[in-house]
């Protein structure tokens, strides 16, 4: 009897307990808490943890790159003055970021820094066509799962073409929900 007194009290410990946790799994997630202008490099990858990627520039800002998946539809870049301090995180697997990729310009290093490393599962190449294809999950402007893929011209170098696409994973095949 003495056991079963016990065991509601352990609960009420344990469920604000793990609310904590997965609230502080969340701030890593997305940087929420990091303040731009403030926040250093060091500060954000103890928070969100390291890159993927990381790019210097020639005038010493820098670039951090957080992909959340294969399955998630988030890629974080984390972007840094010359001073270190923290300018913006945001999410680079949006429309407005796809509008951005200028077909016969940008190259596999350009696209990298726009949107950050592909699904490697998916990245696929076309011998027929002589085209690399890369793709990434996201949420769309619609809140429903979906792909896009950027095609490469493997003779070039440069991006031939993109698309979108709905991601059929949904019951009756149609795109599941999600959330920005």
């Amino acid at each position: 009897m003495t056991a079963s007194r016990q065991s509601p009290r352990w609960r009420r410990f344990l469920l604000p307990l793990l609310t904590l946790l997965l609230l502080a799994a969340c701030a890593a997630y997305d940087g929420r808490g990091l303040q731009p202008g403030v926040a250093t490099v060091d500060e954000t990858i103890a928070v969100m943890g390291e890159p993927a990627w990381r790019w210097q520039n020639a005038d010493g800002s820098e670039q951090l790159a957080y992909p959340r998946g294969p399955s998630g539809t988030h890629t974080y870049m984390a972007y840094f003055a010359p001073d270190g301090r923290l300018l913006r995180i945001e999410n680079a697997l949006q429309m407005r970021h796809f509008t951005r990729i200028a077909p016969g310009r940008d190259d596999q290093e350009a696209i990298l820094r726009l949107l950050g490393p592909p699904n490697p599962e998916w990245t696929m190449y076309f011998a027929a066509r002589d085209e690399l294809a890369w793709e990434w999950l996201f949420c769309d402007d619609w809140n429903r799962l979906a792909r896009f893929a950027v095609l490469f011209d493997r003779t070039s170098g440069l991006v031939r073409s993109t698309l979108q696409r709905p991601e059929l994973r949904g019951p009756d095949d149609t795109a599941p929900w999600c959330s920005h």
